[in-house]
């Protein structure tokens, strides 16, 4: 009995040892080209696995980029204009023909793949555009290194007045460690928006302190968007030419604008409405009271009676029947039969 005691507790550890172990990371998406050089105005086919199912992907052509590095230059550095959007699949796979064009700045070139929404993933495949000028990467004029260790957020809220348009406005805040090998005094970040597949609108801010090597800061940046904002939008973090972070932000729309919208639409037309009935009640002729009967030339109004409002009409009054002596009779006129009966006399 002890020994079948032994052997279950045993296992029960063993389950809680293999539940408790780590799972094993993820591999990282790969991008792959059917050919490693193209010319202007040719195309290549660019293939992905392991990416996040039913993602949405953009595809650009940048420059002074290595895959081992990245897009140094962010999106800036990227032919933006003859980009492609791709979806995966349900098992996070893609294929799509990518034309070929010159990036803004000098190759090494590279194909970028990054999702649109969602957590931020990225992969690079070296490419060169054929014809295209090559420099080489600028060097890091400074030894420090930042590194975001904390995930991002957005802290804050919309107030009563963004419900009714203002511009949405959050703190970036987040976590820098810096593992180079000199401090990094006053670093500039660039915080860019985005809506949809749209490319994100930059803007430089500059956090005023210093980083030592292996130290670390609490960094909170502003971050706002247009009047009347609304959607799905991601704030893109970089620093250096790379990118740090990305946090989507959903923007909820401003329903204040729109209850302001249909009340102007119930409440003008019912007040143009009494102001047009107001407008014709006082153009419009208006009746002389004085004149209520009908007058014809010539004639002179008939005088009223002096006891018009009398409680006993006259012809009702004790006096007015005619009094007389004796009985009244209707007259009649006597037949020869009735005069031959009076002559005779009575019987």
């Amino acid at each position: 009995m002890n020994g079948k005691v032994r052997i279950a507790a045993l296992l029960v550890l063993l389950l809680l040892a293999l539940s408790a172990a780590p799972a094993p990371a993820a591999d990282p998406p790969t991008v792959r080209l059917s050919a490693p050089q193209a010319g202007t105005g040719g195309s290549v086919t660019v293939t992905g696995e392991g990416w996040r199912p039913r993602a949405l992907l953009m595809i650009l052509i940048c420059g002074q980029s290595v895959p081992s590095t990245g897009v140094t230059g962010g999106t800036n550095s990227c032919a933006n204009a003859d980009g492609r959007a791709v979806t995966t699949d349900a098992e996070g796979r893609f294929s799509r023909r990518l034309p070929v064009a010159e990036p803004p700045v000098p190759c090494p070139c590279v194909v970028h793949v990054a999702t649109v929404q969602g957590a931020p993933a990225e992969a690079d495949a070296a490419f060169q555009v054929a014809g295209h000028a090559v420099e080489p990467l600028p060097a890091d004029a400074s030894g420090g290194r930042l590194a975001v260790l904390t995930d991002t957020r957005l802290d804050g809220s919309n107030s009563l007045l963004t419900w009714f348009g203002a511009p949405p406005s959050r703190t970036l805040v987040f976590t820098v460690g810096n593992v180079g090998t000199s401090a990094v005094r006053d670093p500039v970040f660039r915080v860019g928006t985005s809506h949809g597949v749209f490319a994100p609108e930059w803007q430089e801010q500059q956090w005023r302190g210093t980083i030592r090597p292996g130290g670390e800061a609490r960094v909170e940046l502003p971050v706002e968007l247009a009047a009347g904002a609304h959607g799905g939008y991601t704030v893109s973090l970089t620093y250096g030419g790379k990118v740090m972070a990305e946090q989507p932000w959903d923007v909820g729309r401003p329903w204040g604008v729109t209850l302001f919208w249909v009340l102007v639409c119930l409440v003008v037309p019912a007040a143009l409405f009494r102001a047009g009935l107001a407008a014709v009640d006082r153009v419009r002729p208006r009746p002389d009271r004085r004149r209520r009967g009908l007058r014809l030339p010539g004639l002179k109004p008939r005088p009223q009676a002096r006891h018009a409002m009398s409680s006993t009409p006259p012809w009702f009054a004790p006096d007015a029947a005619p009094r007389t002596a004796g009985r009244l009779s209707a007259p009649h006129d006597e037949g020869p039969y009735l005069k031959g009966r009076k002559a005779a006399g009575p019987p």
